[in-house]
């Protein structure tokens, strides 16, 4: 191929690999047939006045080798041949062009009489296409830099759209993970908070829920995917769906743990995946529970003049997904007439204290909420209080997901 030229410029041999250029300027890679042997384009500057280094290939193996990061822009002759050497479809080598650097921006050459594939070329991916008897060095360099431009504008329209994408599948699955309490005629109020351990993540393995069946009852239950990754948080979301559909089934208890066993054996995605799980059953008139502990901490019970108090963590059966058959007993509890009970997950008793290697523990936890009790403080207030208070001692924000959930009554 050979291009009108209105000054000469120096072409970097192909049969070595280039050095990278200073930073300031743009970098062409020119790809087409050069019988000749020499290689001449019109004299490029860009914005700043700076000369264009242009690099010349004659077939898709040298451009490969040629096309280091420093090239932003490739000008491409739609009269090379293609793979297979066949003129049966010639945008063939664009196509292979727009895989082989996909960053990067592209103008197509070719004659004036085939403004139509030019078109094509632009419709295929090309930012743009210019006429070979037409060309000169200022029509070329303003193309190079529109095609530039526009290529970046592209990719950031691109990521802009994958990051909106991204996030409204995030909302939807942090939707599924932190729902919507169903308390209607209960006469309970709810509080949660939510905190995933990831850096810049919304989901985490923590997972929560409570509904009110149709006889009255309240039932709460809150659980821990091991891990942190989103794996373990679709996993949660999978739990908690399989939890609250099966409570409305009428399943509690041993029976209801036991089938979200197998739910989590049939979804996880190793088998040393495991999910530890606290499940509540509150009786329709709200003095009586029964706890269920599948590996999980236990609920702290607050009553009235009374110091809080951690519910009794003896009959706790295993987490699920570690042994078959395994049952968990059920242990009922008297609540009273007034009371709170925060369910918990390890992510709130697992931070340090201080820079040393004690752990808050939940000795820790009950000696913050009672604090936070003395003060006054309730429901809301009463978790933004000791979330805040366990991040301060753990000096900064938790490694683990963090998930915590209130029921008051009375």
């Amino acid at each position: 191929m050979s291009l009108p030229a209105t000054g000469q410029l120096e072409v970097e041999a192909t049969e070595a690999r280039p050095t990278a250029p200073p930073d300031n300027g743009l970098t062409l890679l020119v790809i087409g047939e050069d019988p000749a042997g020499s290689f001449t384009v019109p004299e490029l500057l860009d914005a700043e006045g700076n000369r264009v280094r242009i690099r010349t290939a004659r077939n898709l193996t040298e451009a490969e080798r040629l096309l280091t990061d420093d090239v932003q822009c490739i000008l491409l002759d739609l009269a090379l041949p293609g793979p297979d050497k066949k003129a049966e479809d010639e945008l063939d080598v664009l196509r292979a062009v727009l895989r082989l650097a996909p960053t990067h921006a592209v103008l197509v050459l070719t004659a004036v009489e085939d403004g139509e594939r030019a078109a094509e070329a632009v419709r295929v991916g090309a930012q743009d296409f210019l006429f070979r008897d037409e060309l000169d060095g200022r029509l070329l360099s303003r193309a190079i830099r529109y095609a530039v431009e526009r290529k970046r504008s592209d990719l950031a329209q691109r990521q802009l759209t994958e990051s909106r994408l991204r996030a409204q599948e995030n909302a939807r699955l942090e939707r599924g993970l932190l729902p919507t309490p169903l308390l209607q005629g209960s006469g309970l109020r709810f509080a949660a908070r939510y905190r995933p351990g990831r850096s810049r993540a919304l989901l985490g393995g923590d997972f929560y829920d409570t509904v009110r069946t149709p006889d009255g009852t309240v039932h709460a239950m809150i659980g821990d995917v091991c891990g942190h990754g989103p794996d373990e948080a679709a996993l949660g979301v999978e739990l908690r769906i399989a939890w609250r559909a099966l409570t409305f089934a009428g399943l509690c208890g041993d029976q209801l743990l036991g089938t979200l066993q197998q739910v989590l054996e049939n979804e996880r995605a190793d088998d040393e995946i495991f999910a530890t799980l606290c499940t509540v059953d509150i009786a329709p008139d709200g003095r009586r529970a029964g706890v269920c502990l599948a590996g999980h901490p236990a609920p702290l019970a607050l009553r009235p003049g009374l110091a809080p108090r951690l519910l009794p963590a003896d009959d706790n059966g295993p987490a699920l997904g570690l042994l078959p058959g395994a049952r968990w007993p059920r242990r009922e509890i008297e609540l009273g007439g007034s009371w709170s009970l925060m369910m918990y997950t390890d992510g709130l008793i697992e931070g340090r204290v201080g820079k040393g290697v004690q752990r808050l523990g939940q000795e820790g936890m009950v000696e913050i909420v009672a604090r936070g009790l003395a003060a006054g403080l309730r429901g809301e207030e009463l978790l933004d209080n000791t979330v805040t208070e366990v991040r301060a001692l753990n000096g900064g924000e938790l490694t683990d997901d963090l998930a915590v959930l209130l029921l008051d009554r009375g």
